[in-house]
């Protein structure tokens, strides 16, 4: 299909489900939307559909690119109203199956051996088809069971074109709606870009697994199937076959016997893990990517597939959401309104006392509620209704957090509804901040970074020089040069001092670490006395030149 012809059948699904109501008219320019008054779809009768039902037919008649989008914009609460929002997340993914003869030509020319070679056996029928990639069953040479994954054929010319529309409506959005500059319809679209060209490489989702397999080797919460590098290229994956109940077959679960109330929890624990731990998150742990395995019912394990999307957080980002959810579970909302602000995730102007108490409504009535009696996503768009009204910002890096979140929500209240999600994370949350900021994360922060601080610190003094004689230079008066060269050599003053100090306290850090260790006080009595002299006088030289 052309690029013209795919504009043409874009224009028709547009006109057929009038998606020109959704469209925000009376922001619009006068030329534009005069257009748009007089445009032809208006000879189209508007379905009699509610307008969540006829977004998603639309999409879903538009192809899987557009339903991928759709999918993940029903996870954006703040850019949907809740009704459309519930209406996108009935979008399936159900894609029929290219041929197998092409399938075979990918994997050959990607692989550059025929199939007969590489594999023992090879399944003609798909197990599965998505909008991406489709699997295939197989046994390697060796009589491992795999799976084939083969990337569909001209999906990347697909993709490239509707990302263009897509683009184009996002600008469109964000220059003439009212809300369009606080939501950012383009980094929505910058996002959805940035997911979908990942999944289209399927060595970057191999390497996503083989990190996740790391990060839980051995762990009794999740396994990670292994990832057979030697037939895995940018078309074709190739991984360790799983078998495992499907996470959403409740029935099956329950006749098996496993403990829902401990897979509920372990669920929990396995996203607070990944985002705090790892800051490394599967981030489309929707059912279709879940199995179980039910060889110990009391003790199960959690089995995940399809690593396309992965999610982290910067440090800041992970501190401050670690500090926000704490506050909420305390209900320290003057906090969490603090939070918002050093964050700049709220203006500074905002008045902090009517932000905490518009806070304090929207959270107080879920607590102490089990899973069943709240709806997450409900609590979310209140929120987002809330931070409206404060000129809140989306923040792009958490839409993936928002998204996954929300499918573990999902997960949790299809398994055990009367889990309560707040009292599960809370102690996990408390133990991890305990870590990063007492004295275990202090040290293990200067193990990072003490030996670049050394690495760097012979440096400063020519940095501090070449600054001073540029300002010498380029300064507008010499009495203001003086003053900037006086404040800057009073702050290298002040460097060096926090230097030696820092230093110091370093060294008693170790010295108290140390003394709690077994058979160290034997050790420090047999330590020459001529050796605590030369550390003695080490010391003094130290604080003589901090003063």
């Amino acid at each position: 299909m052309t690029r013209l012809q795919r504009l043409f059948r874009i224009a028709w699904v547009f006109c057929r489900y009038r998606l020109d109501t959704f469209l925000p008219l009376a922001e619009l320019p006068a030329p534009l939307k005069i257009f748009f008054l007089l445009a032809p779809w208006h000879l189209f009768p508007q379905p009699k559909l509610s307008r969540g039902d006829r977004l998603r037919l639309a999409l879903e008649e538009l192809g899987p690119v557009f339903v991928k989008f759709g999918q993940i914009l029903s996870t954006r609460r703040d850019l949907l109203p809740d009704d459309m929002a519930a209406s996108l997340k009935q979008l399936q993914d159900r894609v029929p199956p290219f041929p197998s003869d092409q399938a075979r030509s990918i994997i050959e020319g990607s692989l550059g051996a025929p199939v007969s070679e590489l594999f023992a056996e090879f399944g003609a029928d798909p197990m599965a088809s998505a909008s991406v990639a489709q699997v295939h069953p197989a046994t390697l040479r060796n009589g491992q069971k795999v799976v084939v994954k083969v990337l569909r054929p001209g999906i990347e010319k697909v993709i490239r074109q509707d990302l263009a529309l897509m683009y184009l409506m996002a600008g469109l959005l964000e220059k003439y709606w009212s809300e369009g500059k606080r939501l950012h319809p383009v980094e929505v679209v910058a996002d959805y870009d940035a997911t979908i060209h990942d999944e289209l490489d399927l060595q970057r989702e191999a390497a996503n697994a083989s990190q996740l397999r790391r990060n839980f080797e051995n762990s009794p919460l999740i396994y990670i199937p292994f990832i057979d590098w030697d037939y895995t290229s940018k078309s074709v994956l190739v991984m360790e076959r799983i078998h495992g109940i499907p996470i959403a077959d409740v029935e099956a679960l329950k006749a098996a016997g496993v403990n829902m109330k401990v897979l509920a929890e372990k669920g929990v624990e396995i996203f607070f893990t990944q985002v705090f731990r790892d800051s490394f998150f599967h981030a489309d742990m929707h059912p279709g990517n879940i199995f179980v395995d039910v060889s110990n019912p009391a003790d199960p394990q959690y089995i995940a597939i399809d690593f396309g999307i992965v999610g982290t957080l910067a440090p800041d980002d992970q501190s401050y959401l670690a500090r926000n959810l704490l506050a909420f579970f305390r209900r320290d909302y003057r906090q969490v309104a603090q939070l918002h602000i050093q964050s700049g995730w709220v203006p500074p102007e905002t008045r902090i006392n009517e932000f905490e108490a518009a806070i304090r409504t929207v959270c107080e009535p879920i607590f102490e509620k089990p899973l069943k009696d709240i709806s997450f996503g409900h609590f979310l768009l209140r929120l987002f209704q809330t931070a409206r009204r404060f000129d809140m910002e989306v923040q792009p890096q958490l839409v993936l957090l928002q998204k996954t979140l929300l499918n573990v929500e999902g997960l949790g209240r299809q398994l055990y509804p009367d889990l309560d999600l707040w009292s599960t994370a809370q102690p996990f949350l408390e133990n991890w901040m305990r870590k990063r900021i007492g004295p275990s994360g202090l040290i293990k922060s200067l193990q990072t970074h003490l030996p670049s601080w050394l690495e760097q610190s012979p440096e400063m003094p020519q940095l501090v020089h070449d600054a001073l004689l540029q300002l010498r230079s380029a300064g507008p008066t010499e009495q203001q040069n003086q003053d900037t060269l006086a404040l800057l050599r009073e702050q290298q003053r002040k460097t060096d001092r926090r230097w030696r100090r820092g230093i110091i306290a370093l060294a008693l850090v170790g010295v108290a670490i140390a003394g709690t260790q077994p058979g160290t006080t034997e050790w420090l009595q047999n330590v020459p006395l001529w050796s605590w002299a030369l550390f003695a006088g080490a010391g003094a030289l130290v604080l003589r030149g901090s003063r």
